[in-house]
Order: C-alpha cells, then sequence, then structure tokens
C-alpha cells in the first residue's frame, strides 16, 4: 500500500509519498519529475511512520537545525547508476557543496580509465525522487555557480541560504 501527505514549506507546498516502511518520494508539488513514475492518484491520503517521520526532518530543517536523515528509511526507486549517485549526495554534509565534477569522479574512484560522467550525473541528481533530505540542492556547477534544480533556481538558493552556505555565486 501507498501513502501520501501534503507538506507547507516555506518555499511553498510539498508532497510526500511511502510505503509503510520507506519514505519513497519528496517533491515540491511544481517541480520538474513530480511524482518520478508514480501514480500518486493510487496512493492514499494518509500518514505512515515513514512520512510521519520525514514531515519532523523537514520541520526541525526548516527551523534552520541539522536533523539527522539516517533516522528516516529511504528508498528511492531509481537505476543502479543512480543510486550510486544518490549514496554520494547523501553524504554531502549540511552547509557545503559539491561539483558535479567532483561527483563523476567519485564515481570512478578505483576506475583505471577516467571520463567525464557529469551530464549523466546531472540526469541523476535533477530526478532525485526524495528532494532534501537527499541534498540535490548542494550540487553546484565547477565554477561554483548554481545551476539547474528540478524545484526550481530560487527555491535551490533558499535552501542553501537557510544552510547558510557563503559559497554562493
Amino acid at each position: 500500500m501507498l501513502y501520501k501527505a501534503s507538506y507547507q514549506s516555506p518555499l511553498g507546498e510539498m508532497s510526500l509519498l511511502s510505503d509503510e516502511t520507506y519514505l519513497l518520494g519528496l517533491w515540491f508539488n511544481e517541480q520538474k519529475y513530480f511524482g518520478s513514475a508514480y501514480d500518486l492518484n493510487l496512493a492514499q491520503k494518509d500518514e505512515s511512520l515513514p512520512i510521519t517521520e520525514a514531515i519532523e526532518w523537514l520541520n526541525q530543517y526548516f527551523r534552520g537545525e541539522n536533523p539527522n536523515s539516517q533516522k528516516i528509511k529511504l528508498k528511492p526507486e531509481v537505476t543502479e547508476f543512480r543510486k550510486r549517485v544518490l549514496k554520494i549526495l547523501s553524504d554531502i554534509p549540511y552547509g557545503t557543496l559539491i561539483t558535479y565534477k567532483e561527483i563523476s569522479n567519485l564515481l570512478q574512484i578505483n576506475d583505471e580509465k577516467k571520463r567525464n560522467m557529469s551530464q549523466a550525473v546531472g540526469g541523476a541528481v535533477g530526478h532525485n525522487p526524495i528532494s532534501i533530505i537527499i541534498p540535490c540542492h548542494r550540487v553546484v556547477g565547477s565554477d561554483g555557480s548554481l545551476t539547474g534544480y528540478a524545484g526550481g533556481l530560487d527555491k535551490k538558493r533558499a535552501l542553501l541560504a537557510l544552510e547558510q552556505n557563503s559559497l554562493i555565486k
């Protein structure tokens, strides 16, 4: 069974999706790739334990705290490559930034021949089904500039400002 709920963030309404055990999705309602491959109409409008925990996490986050995302059981339904990218995103410390190129390099850390996978990384970051908790907003261009964000650059800028990141260009 799938469950869905709404959350009114300071940046706009968000939708959450879970099963009984895992948070499956968290999106700004107007963002690109909203709902991923899920038919949200099939989900029951109700709060599950993962949704309740995610809402508490979001409340803490938007109060300017640094809540522990490891306490929420996440299960993004994505390809193996995208899972690897999302794992790297999950390890980005609060208030810090990483570039697409740095993620590309981390993915190939044990590869003898390295290639620039920044575009593929960008696709994976852009299709992140669990916004904010898996912090795709912390990824920037090689020159430190803000680049695409499925929720919109205004939201990316606001999320980084909330984390008091002074590295934004």
